[in-house]
């Protein structure tokens, strides 16, 4: 599902060319289940960025799916992440003004799903997270586990064959990352 070989990405520092990646290579099949671990600055937001397509290699290849993405125009790219891959972001990233509901439409919005279907959707993933109490409201008026509930509601609601997860009980507390992590899997996906 993922492969990738010799990834490389670099920053330049002034004069100077940091690593935050340096020679990557990583296999990852169809229902694996893979945690990436290790200090602050080690490089693991950015290998997630390169993997979720947000950010591009300096260096080495890789391929979703069997098909070489290392190269392919940000539209191409934004196709792949829309169609394939959900992000649940360690700062949530939730638009303020919408309400839980429209946080988790949004995705569905832009792939061009049918207003019926979409709203469907919506009403599902947030019972199955139990939030339906909360749909109407904006992300000011969540505690930290329902704001964490909805961004992973909205990264699976498109029903993303890889699902990628940045430090996703990061900014909670212990009673709410427990929260968090104790979801069951909701249509098929972690």
């Amino acid at each position: 599902m993922i492969r990738l070989q010799a990834i490389e990405r670099r920053f330049a520092v002034g004069d100077e060319a940091v690593y935050a990646l340096n020679g990557v290579s990583l296999n990852v099949e169809k229902g694996e289940y893979l945690s990436i671990m290790g200090p602050s600055g080690s490089g693991k937001s950015t290998l997630l960025h390169i993997i979720g397509l947000l950010d591009r290699p300096t260096a080495g290849q890789y391929w979703l799916a069997g098909k070489d993405v290392t190269g392919l125009a940000d539209e191409e790219r934004a196709q792949i992440r829309r169609e394939k891959i959900g992000f649940v972001f360690q700062l949530f990233h939730l638009v303020p003004r919408l309400t839980a509901a429209g946080n988790v439409e949004l995705p569905l919005t832009l792939a061009g799903l049918p207003r019926e279907e979409r709203e469907e959707r919506v009403r599902e993933i947030l019972a199955a997270y139990g939030l339906s109490a909360r749909a109407r409201h904006v992300p000011s008026q969540l505690s930290g586990g329902e704001r964490q509930r909805v961004a992973i509601a909205r990264a699976t609601v498109t029903r993303p064959e890889i699902l990628l997860a940045d430090e996703p009980t990061g900014n909670l507390d212990r009673g709410s990352g427990r929260e968090v992590t104790g979801i069951d899997r909701v249509f098929g996906h972690p």
